[in-house]
């Protein structure tokens, strides 16, 4: 077998403003106070959510305005490019390491448009070598940590003793639609934030060990989550069924990745789940027949910096490698378009 990949170091970033849950829902009620009825309905998404703060790009009184989606672009892009500059000088300083031993870079975020990449952006900004190989990776939504750090991981273990860059950055809190009273548009807001973490790995040196990681994409399940590109910004889409699809079906198809690699839920110690909603939690706790405890991690993020998309899983993994808790044996999992489920394992260093 080859050398595994490992992680090296971890990082989190997040952006300037803190958005009190609280002062997120008087703001809503504020806006939207024109249509009572509509919006007492939906007004405990925000105390279920069992979020109480987040991060955002921009100041809250930004999103009393409308803007198009251009000005939204552009915020994302300046922002992202921020959010990805202290994530990487954050995890080359755990590291130990200069911005000149980056061989690769994979970034991936799906809550706005850069061409050229990010990647390529964040080369020009920090004048990183020029040979450094990139892969900008678009459309993966939530699920985009776990396959992201799969595809890093691979790279890694194909250069064996380079160091590759994991990336990702999403700012989901950029879709609110102030002239959109929709359920999805409230959920949305009810739990979307801004944040970005970085991964460094390589085949050599400490961290945990990169294991098996596998997919699964749901036959007919396209119109289950993803975004509607409108004239005033990206739209989420949800299913409320997605509680319920990941209740039915997500412990057959992680003990189906597990048997692949000779493995079994019995065999995970620690669980590093992205946490896409209250909801979903309890129903990854029902599917994996865990402790609700084994969790607390994910609820945690959840708690204290909303749905990053993307981003949120490297936020549990972060928290979960600094605990101090010993394991031996971890299982990484998102949920995404398409509709997918990512999953990844993690032997202990």
């Amino acid at each position: 077998m080859s050398t595994p990949a490992r992680i090296l170091a971890t990082a989190t970033a997040t952006p300037p403003f803190l958005l009190a849950q609280n002062e997120v829902t008087a703001r809503v009620e504020r806006l939207f106070g024109g249509a009572t009825a509509e919006l007492t309905r939906l007004l405990p998404v925000f105390t279920n959510s069992t979020i109480e703060t987040r991060y955002s790009c921009v100041p809250l009184d930004w999103y009393d305005s409308p803007h198009d989606w251009p000005e939204r672009n552009r915020i994302y892009l300046t922002s992202a490019l921020d959010l990805l500059e202290g994530a990487t000088r954050d995890v080359l300083a755990k590291a130990g390491l200069t911005a000149d031993a980056i061989d690769t870079i994979v970034v991936v975020s799906t809550t706005g448009i850069a061409t050229p990449s990010l990647d390529a952006l964040l080369m020009d900004r920090m004048g990183l070598k020029p040979t450094i190989q990139r892969l900008p990776i678009f459309g993966l939504g939530c699920a985009g940590g776990v396959i992201g750090l799969a595809r890093a991981a691979t790279m890694a273990q194909s250069r064996p003793g380079s160091i590759v860059l994991f990336l990702v950055v999403e700012l989901c809190a950029l879709s609110f639609r102030k002239n959109d009273l929709s359920k999805s548009n409230i959920v949305a807001t009810a739990l979307f934030g801004d944040g970005a973490a970085a991964v460094l790995l390589s085949t050599t040196g400490p961290g945990p060990a990169v294991g098996p990681s596998g997919e699964h994409t749901f036959p007919g399940s396209l119109g289950v989550m993803g975004w509607d590109v409108m004239a005033d910004g990206m739209r989420a889409i949800f299913s409320r069924d997605i509680p319920s699809l990941v209740t039915r079906e997500l412990r057959d198809v992680a003990e189906s990745f597990l048997g692949r690699h000779e493995l079994g839920l019995d065999d995970i110690d620690r669980y590093v789940c992205h946490p896409g909603g209250a909801k979903v939690l309890d129903a990854l706790a029902r599917a994996y027949r865990c402790e609700a405890s084994a969790l607390d991690h994910a609820r945690g993020v959840l708690r204290d910096y909303g749905n990053m998309s993307a981003a949120t899983v490297i936020f549990v993994l972060d928290r979960m490698l600094d605990d101090g808790t010993s394991w031996d044996r971890a299982l990484m999992s998102t949920l995404g378009p398409g509709f997918s489920t990512g999953f990844l394992v993690l032997e202990a260093a």
